[in-house]
Formats: structure tokens, C-alpha cells, sequence
């Protein structure tokens, strides 16, 4: 009867989570499936041409008074058309990035910064989100047990429109696969650093494929040759390249391209300390437009290479230095007198390009977020090939899982009923709450923080609500999570003979294995706080500390200070410990001698101020740390989205100070 009890309320504490999320997961605003005039398009692979001009673009570094101290970028105008690869370029520092996350709208917001200027789509002043883009990071991030074409097709499902039959989202995917060279790869598993898959060259192809699932008009590449050898890196911008030619208008940023990627341009931006020092056709064009001021390439020497040499400023010595500069200067200035820069200010006219903006950002504001069970069954089904297929990992649990069980097992070997068994027992339900509680938390600090980089960039593109990602983790890791715990049970429990009944070893399983999944969610919780995976794991543990000390057994419940009470009540430790004393102590006789000696479980547990409780208080109290943990989780992911710098109108004022600088 009594286990009956405990797993009626073991399932309405899960259906209370699960009501809890769905209930919380309306979340940010996303985008709504497309329309089917937009899935003929997508099928078809058509590419709405899309030209970006920008004009008088300052981004300015101001100091705590609020003054100028920099400038990241100066006065900058220009143009990428579509059918056409542009390339920024630039020594480091350049103010390369910079401009292209203002161009794509992901300079990431500070307070420091002033970023003004003007930005036309199609000759229209353009809305944040007025037409569609991809930005290809650096970083290529996935989940790394799915196979290049879960990875694609997954994106798929949770972009492309419902309307589109699943035949033609299964086309859609081949034909992604077939442009961007990834056919070979397609059932290869993406990997990790734990796991070997594909190569860092298939990695950036494959962030392009998802990024390709919108059709965007706009490509934006952050340095995507960047970790890869020669090889991988020309393939990489063969297909930018090859997209260009698509129709898409293709940006990108790269440091210090070998000859034949630089072969690859149609047009390029030489940056220098935030300040155009030239603009317009690559290949030939800029070194016939150098050598005409002085500066010859010599022959077979790699044209990016002597471009790079000569914008750069050379810190050998302090007259390179003052020379580099003083050269820098004076090509800024050329280009600036001898290009005429045509600047904004007027209104535009309205032209074709302007009035299919418009149509599209109208179209993207009025469109309806995707059903919430839809992207459930999707981000559970991820979910799932992630936590099952992660055999290093689980491997490592398991192995651990078995070692310490082992370990405490031969420490505290068959247990007596003697007076000294009573601290024992006790050592032995502190040390395996401890154990559970750890290994959970540290398996998820260690992953959570990547996992959320990802989750982050599909949110910002309105794949999804936190509520079906949240509510679908939870439930996919529930038999995984739950196996650990129950290994390392089955085996410490008979080894130190702790009570020998199966209601009380199931109960012993039950409340670790619940303990386990409330460390999980504290873990999503520090790495949803935690900026990076060694800041998570540096902060998990020392907040479990604190758990640890107030978990009721290196400090006395009733000793512990007014100021502190709250912690023993908030300390997942402290109930699974208590929990299991209560299931092993109950019932217990013990040897004894003198009328002082405790004589059975019950005052052992009020000795050490353990009793008057149920164990299903203590399940009910895990319970409730759990959803807490998990609900914070939520609100951190929803209040931590990425927030960018707004483009402002340039001022009077800032137009004085660049000038004054």
C-alpha cells in the first residue's frame, strides 16, 4: 500500500512539472510557418535578390564619462549586391566583424557603445527583420550524436512550413545536401571533441545547409575559413562562391585568404583601424588601383598577402611603426578623395526591390507560431538520439556509477546492528546523497553550456518556444537519467546490508533517482547562468557545497543560524539524506547495553533531529526544488536572449566629434 502511495505521487509530481512548463511555455515571439506561395519557393530554390547599401556607419567606444575613447568603425559606406561575393578584409582589429555583424544585425548591445548610420534593403531604409538573412558563426555547434541528416532535417521540420508535405521537405533536404557537397557525409554522425565525425571543412557546410533552409537572401560568414587547413577551406568558399552565382548576395570576413580563395571574390572592403582604405571589384582591381599610387605587387606574390602587408601596421621597431602608420593615413585619405562616396541623406524613392521588402516584413509580422505539440514531439525526438546515442558519456557514467558504489560498498561491507553502525549508516546515506547529486550536476554543467548556444541561435531564428524545449529535455533524459541511480543502488545497497526488505530498496532507488533528476535541473540552471562550460563547472560545485554542509548531517537542523534555516529547507541534499535515513532507520533494532545506548531507528533519527516527517514529505520537497530549479531555468533562458545594437540616424553632435578626432 505504502508503494502504491509513492508512485501515485511520483506521477503527480511529473505531471505537475509537465502542466508547470506548458503552462509557462508561451515564451518569445517566433517565427510563423511561411505560406505556401513561400514553400513553392523554397522548392524551387528560387532567391529573391536582395541589394544592402549602408552609408555614414560610426560604431564609437565610449568611455565610463561617457567620451569617445574609439572608433571601431568611421564614416563607412558601400554596397553588396546579389549574385555577388564581397569580402571584408583587414589586419586584426580592422573593424572587419564588426561591420559585418552591423550589416547582418548581430553586433551584440552594450552600454559602451554608439552605433549609428543608415541601412537600405533594396533601396528602402531597412526594419530589423525586414528581409531574410544567415549568419554562419565561427563556432559550428550541434548536437553531436545526430547524423549530418537528422541534423539537416530536424532544422527542416522546425523551419520549413507545415504545408509542405513531408515528400517535398525530404527533396528540400536532399537537394541542400547535393549544393553544399554534404551527400557523402549525410549518414556520418556530426561529432565532437569526445567523438570523432565529420571534418571541420563538412562542419562550416553544414552550418551553411541550415542556415540555407529559409532561403535567405542574404549569406553572412564570420571568418569561415578560420581553423581549417587549405584544403577544407577552399571547399568552403567554392560553395560561397557557388551560392553567390545562386543569387544570393554573400558577405563575409576573412583575415588572410590564400591566392585561390582570394581568386574566389568579386568584390572586397580593405578595412584599417575601422576606416575604408579601398572598395569595389577584387581580384586585379585593387592592385592596379595601388600601384597607381606607388605600391606594386611583385610578381608571384599571393595579391591577399601583399594587401594584408600593406594595411597593416608593422611593430618591429618604433620607425616601422611611425612609417606603417603614416602610409595607413595616407591611403585612407586617397580613397576618400578619390572615390566619391554617395551618402543617404535624401529620402529614397520607392522602387521594386523597396516594395518587396516591405511585403516581406509585413509578411514576417503577420505569420502564426508553429504548433507547441508539434515542436515537442520534434525537440523530444532530438532529444532522445542525444541522450541514447552519447556512448562516451554514458559510458563514463556507468563506469563511475559502479566504481563508487564499489567503493563505498567495501568501506561500509555488511554493516551490524551495533551502537557504531548507527554513525556508519548514517556516513553511508550522506556520502551517496553526495555521490548522486554530484555526478548529475557535473554531467550537466559540463554540457548544458553548449547545448544553450544552440538552443539560443534556433530561438533567434523562431524555431521554437522554451515550453516544448524545456518539457521534451526533461522527459527524453528521464530513462537515462534514471539508470545511473538505479546501478549504483543495486549494488551498494546488498553490499552494505542496509535494510534488507524490496519496499525499502526501491524506496532507496527511488529517492536517489529523484535526487539526481533535481541535481540535473540545478545544473541547467548554473549553465543558464554560467557564460561559458568552465565558468558552469566552477560554480556548480561550489553551490552544491553550501547544499552539502546544511544537508543535515555536518550541522544539526536545529543548530543551524535564523540567517541561514531557509538553506537546509532549499538543499536537495539535506532531503534525500533525510529521506533516506527515515527509510533505513524506521523499524531498526539495535544492540544495546547501557539505558543510554539507542535502542532502535526511530530515536537514532531524533537524535539527530531527522524524524517526524514521511519519506513521501521528503519526495514532495525534492519535488518542489526540482520545478524550482527548472522554472528558473526558464526565466533565465527567456530573459538572457541575445540583445543587439540599435543603428541610430547620425547626429549633428556625432558628426562633430568624428571630425574633431
Amino acid at each position: 500500500m505504502e508503494i502504491k502511495g509513492l508512485g501515485q505521487l511520483l506521477a503527480a509530481l511529473a505531471a505537475a512539472l509537465f502542466l508547470r512548463v506548458v503552462a509557462a511555455g508561451a515564451g518569445p515571439a517566433l517565427l510563423p510557418p511561411a505560406e505556401d506561395d513561400e514553400g513553392e519557393d523554397l522548392e524551387a530554390g528560387g532567391v529573391r535578390p536582395v541589394t544592402i547599401r549602408w552609408a555614414r556607419v560610426t560604431c564609437a567606444l565610449k568611455n565610463k564619462r561617457g567620451d569617445v575613447a574609439r572608433f571601431l568603425l568611421s564614416n563607412l559606406s558601400g554596397e553588396a549586391k546579389p549574385g555577388r561575393l564581397l569580402a571584408l578584409m583587414g589586419p586584426s582589429g580592422s573593424g572587419k566583424t564588426t561591420l559585418l555583424n552591423v550589416l547582418a544585425g548581430q553586433l551584440a548591445a552594450s552600454p559602451s557603445l554608439h552605433l549609428s548610420g543608415f541601412l537600405y534593403v533594396n533601396g528602402q531604409p531597412m526594419s530589423q527583420g525586414g528581409y531574410k538573412i544567415a549568419y554562419v558563426r565561427q563556432e559550428d555547434i550541434f548536437f553531436s550524436q545526430l547524423t549530418v541528416r537528422e541534423t539537416l532535417s530536424l532544422a527542416a521540420e522546425l523551419q520549413l512550413p507545415d504545408t509542405m508535405s513531408p515528400e517535398r521537405k525530404e527533396k528540400y533536404v536532399n537537394d541542400l545536401l547535393f549544393r553544399l557537397g554534404l551527400v557523402n557525409s549525410a549518414d556520418s554522425i556530426v561529432g565532437d571533441a569526445k567523438v570523432r565525425g565529420i571534418s571541420g571543412g563538412e562542419k562550416k557546410r553544414l552550418s551553411l545547409a541550415c542556415e540555407l533552409i529559409a532561403s535567405p537572401s542574404v549569406i553572412f560568414a564570420d571568418e569561415p575559413t578560420t581553423g581549417l587547413d587549405a584544403f577544407q577551406a577552399e571547399k568552403v568558399m567554392e560553395t560561397l562562391r557557388q551560392l553567390a552565382e545562386d543569387g544570393h548576395t554573400v558577405i563575409c570576413s576573412i583575415h588572410q585568404p590564400r591566392g585561390s580563395v582570394y581568386s574566389k571574390f568579386d568584390d572586397i572592403v580593405l578595412l584599417s583601424e575601422g576606416e575604408v582604405v579601398y572598395m569595389g571589384p577584387a581580384k586585379e582591381e585593387p592592385l592596379k588601383y595601388f600601384a597607381s599610387l606607388g605600391y606594386q605587387c611583385p610578381d608571384h606574390e599571393n595579391p591577399a598577402e601583399f594587401l594584408a602587408d600593406l594595411i597593416s601596421t608593422d611593430y618591429s621597431s618604433a620607425e616601422s611603426v611611425q612609417s606603417s602608420q603614416k602610409r595607413i593615413e595616407n591611403l585612407i585619405d586617397d580613397f576618400a578623395n578619390k572615390v566619391l562616396i554617395t551618402e543617404f541623406n535624401s529620402p529614397v524613392t520607392q522602387s521594386e526591390g523597396s516594395e518587396f521588402s516591405t511585403k516581406l516584413a509585413q509578411k514576417s509580422t503577420s505569420k502564426q507560431r508553429r504548433g507547441w505539440w508539434r515542436q515537442f514531439h520534434l525537440l523530444f525526438k532530438r532529444a532522445w538520439m542525444q541522450a541514447f546515442r552519447d556512448g562516451p558519456t554514458n559510458k563514463v557514467r556507468a563506469r563511475m556509477s559502479v566504481a563508487s558504489a564499489i567503493i563505498f560498498g567495501s568501506v561500509f561491507w555488511r554493516m551490524g546492528k551495533t551502537q557504531t553502525s548507527i554513525q556508519d549508516r548514517m556516513g553511508l546515506l550522506q556520502v551517496a546523497a553526495i555521490n548522486t547529486a554530484m555526478a548529475a550536476l557535473t554531467k550537466t554543467v559540463g554540457v548544458f553550456p553548449k547545448e544553450r548556444a544552440i538552443v539560443d541561435r534556433e530561438r533567434a531564428k523562431g524555431s521554437y518556444a522554451l515550453g516544448p524545449y524545456l518539457s521534451s529535455k526533461l522527459l527524453a533524459e528521464i530513462p537515462i537519467g534514471a539508470a545511473f541511480p538505479l546501478m549504483f543502488g543495486s549494488i551498494l545497497y546488498p553490499m552494505a546490508k542496509l535494510h534488507p526488505t524490496i519496499s525499502r530498496f526501491a524506496k532507496f532507488c527511488g529517492i536517489v533517482t529523484v535526487e539526481s533528476f533535481a541535481a540535473s535541473a540545478m545544473g541547467l540552471t548554473v549553465g543558464a547562468i554560467a557564460p561559458t562550460t568552465e565558468a558552469a563547472m566552477a560554480l556548480g560545485p561550489s553551490l552544491m557545497t553550501v547544499f552539502i554542509v546544511f544537508g543535515g548531517y555536518y550541522v544539526n537542523p536545529d543548530n543551524t543560524p535564523v540567517i541561514f534555516r531557509w538553506i537546509p529547507k532549499a538543499s536537495l541534499i539535506r532531503w534525500a539524506f533525510q529521506g533516506l535515513c527515515i527509510n533505513e532507520f524506521k523499524g531498526l533494532q539495535f544492540e544495546h547495553q547501557h539505558s543510554y545506548d539507542v535502542q532502535t531507528g526511530e530515536q537514532a533519527l531524533e537524535r539527530f533531529s531527522l524524524g517526524g516527517i514521511r519519506i513521501a514529505d521528503t519526495l514532495v520537497a525534492q519535488g518542489r526544488i526540482l520545478m524550482f530549479w527548472y522554472w528558473m531555468t526558464y526565466l533565465l533562458l527567456k530573459k538572457n536572449r541575445a540583445r543587439y545594437q540599435q543603428l541610430l540616424p547620425p547626429s549633428e553632435e556625432d558628426q562633430s566629434k568624428q571630425q574633431t578626432e
